[in-house]
């Protein structure tokens, strides 16, 4: 199914793909609160097309807002997309950089080594709220480490300027290492269900970082089985 939309789309492996999302106000207890995350969407869409196979992906710095305050041309007529008859490698080419539970209890069991990363707000770091109005569970992964990410599971403020764009490499990368989150290590980056994760996962690969990858199943997966998988709630003892 992958391999097909991405042929409907004219897309192959060695085409260069710029994703870009529209974001607007909005809150997590909306019916359809996602909709308005549109930036964190085009993340979520170069984790998938880096996992498929494609090797030329990009973000459109501050997305389609940023775009209009400067004053660039926008179009109202869709283009339509020229299929292809083949995508060019098979699909997965990179499988490594979505993992699964049973890769994230790896990562929790090597903790010198690896990190499971949580991008999601305080709040839902301690257990106070689970973020979404379709998961009822609130806490953390047990063992994980908090890498924020803004006011609620549908922002990434932490992560970007006042203009909705990047922050600088240098201060991202500071605030992981104090937190003990290294370019050395294998890290994976968890939220809810993945989209504020792959936002994360994109800076880190952005930046080079060799072995990196998102946890998709996220709290979501992992909050459905405590007996099997470890939860905690409250301020963790370190801070």
């Amino acid at each position: 199914e992958l391999e097909a939309a991405l042929r409907g789309l004219g897309i192959t492996h060695d085409t260069t793909v710029i994703l870009y999302g529209r974001d607007t106000e909005g809150h997590a207890n909306e019916k359809w609160p996602g909709r308005r995350a549109g930036q964190i969407a085009a993340c979520r869409a170069a984790l998938i097309l880096r996992y498929a196979g494609v090797d030329d992906i990009r973000l459109l710095d501050g997305g389609y807002d940023h775009w209009v305050q400067a004053g660039n041309p926008l179009e109202t007529v869709p283009r339509e997309p020229v299929p292809v008859a083949s995508f060019g490698v098979q699909i997965p080419r990179r499988p490594e950089v979505i993992i699964d539970i049973d890769d994230a209890k790896r990562i929790l069991s090597d903790r010198g080594h690896a990190a499971l990363v949580s991008v999601r707000t305080w709040k839902e770091h301690i257990g106070a709220v689970s973020g979404y109005n379709y998961i009822v569970p609130a806490g953390r992964i047990a063992g994980d480490i908090w890498g924020n990410c803004g006011s609620d599971a549908y922002h990434m403020e932490h992560y970007r300027n006042v203009d909705n764009t990047m922050r600088a490499y240098p201060e991202i990368a500071a605030n992981w290492k104090e937190a003990g989150i290294r370019a050395d290590k294998w890290v994976a980056f968890y939220c809810g269900t993945g989209w504020r994760a792959s936002e994360t996962w994109f800076y880190a690969y952005l930046m080079g970082w060799p072995r990196i990858a998102v946890y998709d199943g996220g709290w979501f997966e992992w909050s459905q089985n405590p007996i099997t998988n470890p939860i905690e709630v409250g301020v963790p003892v370190e801070v």
